[in-house]
């Protein structure tokens, strides 16, 4: 006799939640090496199981081993896009938000940039534009960048157009690293950013494939000054906006960065 297939919810939302993961997985490594490396390996699986429901046990009980140890190959094959994966649900779930962790242990929100700041920071990217002196700037979000930050030199200064275009002057000994701004402070210069392994216009050069790079790993934004053109551009989410104008910058940073006054502690 016939049998119905019975489709349960739970069946359909599995089917919803493979195809959520496997779309955040093409998001993360489309445009990289890692896409055909997994297109051959999903290719060599679907081929595992013709081999399997044939029952060719020799060559399925080879590729199976071969399949299992290659579990511990991935790991370490694509450990860069791991960490992106697990950056990303950081970045987007946060926990600390839902958890309210900084309300359990007591730690207050730190102040960000303010208006002003912006103002500074604006100008002196604009100034350094037009006098084609190269810049690398890392705005912080909720990542901690303690790795970029400790590669660099400490400075904690408040930031000031003349002090961000002393830092990048050309004969500064910093002006080749990443000024990295964190709450509303320029806490380091001379930083070390990963670079991205996506496929970048060739006319990009070092500084705004780092640029991509840190966003690919963090919640933070940056800003890259052409040392060759003089424009500016933008990185946020691993994407890159070029050439913007002095207003389109001040309205980007104002829509992602809130001023947030230092929690007060409660009084016994």
């Amino acid at each position: 006799m016939l049998t119905f297939i019975t489709i349960r919810f739970l069946d359909i939302l599995d089917i919803l939640l493979v195809a959520f993961l496997l779309y955040q997985l093409y998001r993360l490594i489309k445009g990289t090496v890692a896409f055909n490396i997994v297109i051959g390996l999903f290719s060599l699986y679907l081929f595992w199981l013709i081999v399997r429901a044939l029952n060719m046990e020799l060559l399925g009980s080879i590729m199976g081993q071969f399949i299992g140890v290659g579990v511990l190959a991935l790991i370490v094959v694509f450990h860069p896009e791991i960490r992106k994966f697990l950056v990303f649900v950081g970045t987007n779930y946060n926990l600390n938000r839902v958890l309210s962790l900084d309300k359990l242990f007591g730690v207050g929100k730190t102040k960000t940039i303010n208006h002003q700041q912006i103002d500074s920071l604006v100008d002196a990217c604009v100034s350094m534009g037009k006098t084609k002196t190269g810049a690398l700037i890392v705005i912080a979000g909720n990542t901690e960048l303690n790795e970029q930050i400790s590669s660099g030199e400490k400075i904690n200064a408040r930031i000031s157009s003349i002090l961000v275009r002393t830092i990048f002057f050309k004969n500064s000994p910093l002006h080749d690293g990443a000024v990295i701004i964190k709450g509303n402070k320029i806490v380091a210069a001379g930083c070390i950013l990963p670079l991205t392994q996506k496929e970048l216009d060739q006319a990009l050069g070092l500084r705004h494939r780092a640029a991509v790079g840190m966003t690919e790993n963090s919640d933070a934004l940056t800003i890259i000054v052409s040392e060759e053109r003089g424009s500016i551009s933008i990185a946020q989410k691993g994407e890159i906006r070029r050439r913007i104008s002095k207003e389109t910058l001040t309205q980007i940073l104002e829509e992602n960065i809130k001023e947030e006054e230092p929690q007060k502690p409660k009084s016994k």
